[in-house]
């Protein structure tokens, strides 16, 4: 019989250009040389060892691939953009110009930059570190173009017939006869020597079929073609293989075989599922462990993704996400949790990916969020309680990270950008020169950090939770069933094995602490195996035995959770 895979990974999010940044300067739209940025080399084996400390087990470094950008690097032989089709000084990860080569802002040495990648992996690798980098399918920049494509590659849209809009055989959509033109409130930073030309105007990467997108829409983007006609119904053209999905092939194939382990799968839902589950067995059967991790925001499309696009792990945001943000911020409805598991993600909840935090989303602490980084902990100790999935940590969430200020083109919005150079006073604390310890650190940074470290330990340590079954004990509490139990704050349930036997309370309500009764029915005790005559309940400075028939008396504070083992 073979050995159950382990599906509690825990992925730390490195968006790499700002991470390891001490440079404070921070001005708006600051250049390279003026606001710096982090490099490879800066996340050495100590910064490795803290975060294999905290817990982690995958590390996803954000920004790999080389992608449009303002800064100049014609000296290095590489293509200098147009600003017009680029967001921010730095650029967009998202808006790939080179698939075959590496971000030359991440390198020390940039004529090195990929051995200096090459380097991290391995570093990574000797501190038992997996490493994710980001797999962006969906489209390119609109300049793209490959210095160092491996010998035979040709690049996207190179052998295209530009005369007709979709073709099974061309890499972009086109729109014939039409000049794209640049969204009008396009404001650059720099100075623009050209215009930017491009005709025929190609489709934008969301789906606009327009020579005039808006500044709202991808514009710095071009859509990739797999096969799709968009603008005939969506009609699929699988045979023969498209010419992209080959070229996509061979890219996957190109970072695993330099030792990657994984691939975060940018807005992997706009490329069909029939391209996902090709792809995903082609490089399997040559890199058998590699991991696929699908960005997705459609339950209605969960199940198809996994068991036939062949995703390891999908974004659980719409479901487990959006409801505990909800509870954070003071209206949500914990009944809402029940609803996740029901009707998301209960048939495969391991292959959910839990979060609070990533680039796309606000940071916690964040004005727009929660205003302080404490009022997420129980909602973060859910996450990596509720089920046997995966958890990810976006950086610096451990240090509380609160932005504050227009960085560039992203704006003030409670996001740390990714378009534009930056540094991160709490990052540069923990960094410390390259020593990558405390010291630096405020008490709060210090008490919050730890509180993840328990948090995240107690996921990995604990059988209940990382291959127990999982039993809802809303239903048998809710509505005024229980005293005291108020179910719109309050979220109960069981985690269990043959050899322990869990139950976890949380307590949503930033304010009120409840002395309450809570039921375990019966049916719960004998699928666990226990007496229902005598169920003890065994806490942290708490102790009752019962039985079935009578609830447990039970007080919990404000913002917290309770863990009692079951005997």
């Amino acid at each position: 019989m073979s050995e159950k895979k382990n599906d509690k990974l825990v992925v730390y999010q490195v968006f790499t250009r700002v991470f390891s940044n001490e440079n404070l300067t921070n001005k708006t739209y600051g250049s390279l040389e003026e606001n710096g940025t982090g490099k490879f080399n800066d996340i050495n084996k100590k910064a490795l060892k803290s975060l294999k400390g905290l817990g982690v087990s995958h590390v996803w470094y954000t920004g790999v691939i080389e992608h449009a950008t303002m800064t100049d690097y014609s000296e290095y032989g590489i293509k200098q953009d147009n600003p017009l089709v680029v967001k921010g000084k730095a650029g967009s990860p998202y808006a790939v110009k080179d698939y075959y080569d590496i971000d030359p802002d991440l390198a020390v040495d940039v004529k090195n930059r990929m051995a200096e990648f090459e380097a991290l992996v391995e570093r990574s690798h000797q501190e038992d570190l997996k490493v994710l980098i980001d797999f962006i399918p969906n489209h390119v920049a609109r300049e793209y173009h490959s210095d160092v494509k491996p010998k035979g590659v040709t690049d996207f849209g190179e052998d295209d017939d530009q005369s007709k809009p979709f073709d099974i055989h061309n890499n972009f959509y086109y729109l014939p006869g039409q000049n794209f033109k640049v969204p009008a409130d396009v404001v650059s930073p720099v100075q623009v020597k050209q215009p930017y030309l491009e005709k025929p105007a190609k489709a934008t990467g969301n789906d606009v079929f327009s020579a005039e997108p808006s500044i709202n829409d991808w514009f710095e983007t071009i859509k990739l073609n797999y096969g799709v006609d968009y603008q005939n119904g969506r009609a699929k053209q699988f045979y023969p293989i498209p010419d992209t999905w080959n070229k996509m092939r061979d890219i996957l194939l190109y970072w695993a075989a330099k030792g990657v382990d994984g691939f975060r799968c940018d807005m992997a839902q706009m490329v069909p599922v029939e391209f996902w589950a090709w792809v995903t067995r082609e490089v399997k059967s040559q890199f058998p462990d590699i991991i696929f991790i699908a960005e997705i925001y459609n339950p209605n499309a969960y199940h198809e993704y996994i068991f036939k696009g062949g995703f390891d792990y999908l974004y659980d945001k719409v479901g487990l996400y959006d409801a505990l943000r909800r509870l954070i911020e003071g209206h949500g409805n914990a009944n809402d949790i029940t609803g996740v598991w029901q009707n998301e993600s209960g048939e495969f909840a391991n292959h959910m990916l839990r979060f609070l935090e990533n680039h796309d989303e606000q940071r916690i602490a964040s004005d727009e969020f929660a205003g302080e980084a404490e009022k997420a902990l129980p909602a973060m100790a859910l996450s990596a309680f509720l089920h046997d999935g995966p958890i990810m940590i976006y950086y610096g969430q451990e240090l509380g990270v609160k932005p504050e200020g227009a960085e560039g083109f992203q704006g003030d919005d409670g996001r740390t950008t990714i378009f534009d150079y930056w540094g991160v006073p709490e990052m540069a604390a923990w960094n410390n020169g390259g020593k990558w310890n405390t010291s630096k650190l405020s008490p709060e940074q210090k008490n919050l950090r730890k509180a993840y470290q328990e948090i995240i330990k107690f996921a990995l340590k604990n059988e209940a939770v990382t291959e127990g079954k999982f039993f809802d004990l809303q239903y048998a509490n809710n509505h005024g069933q229980s005293l005291n139990y108020n179910d719109s704050k309050l979220y109960s349930f069981l985690r269990y094995t043959e050899n322990q036997k869990l139950l976890f309370v949380f307590n949503f309500d930033q304010n009120v602490s409840y002395e309450f009764e809570l039921r375990i029915p019966e049916l719960a005790a004998g699928m666990m195996g226990l007496n229902k005559d005598k169920l003890t309940l065994k806490g942290k400075n708490f102790k009752a035995t019962g039985d079935v028939s009578e609830p447990f008396d039970l007080k919990i504070h404000p913002n917290s959770y309770l863990i009692f083992e079951l005997k």
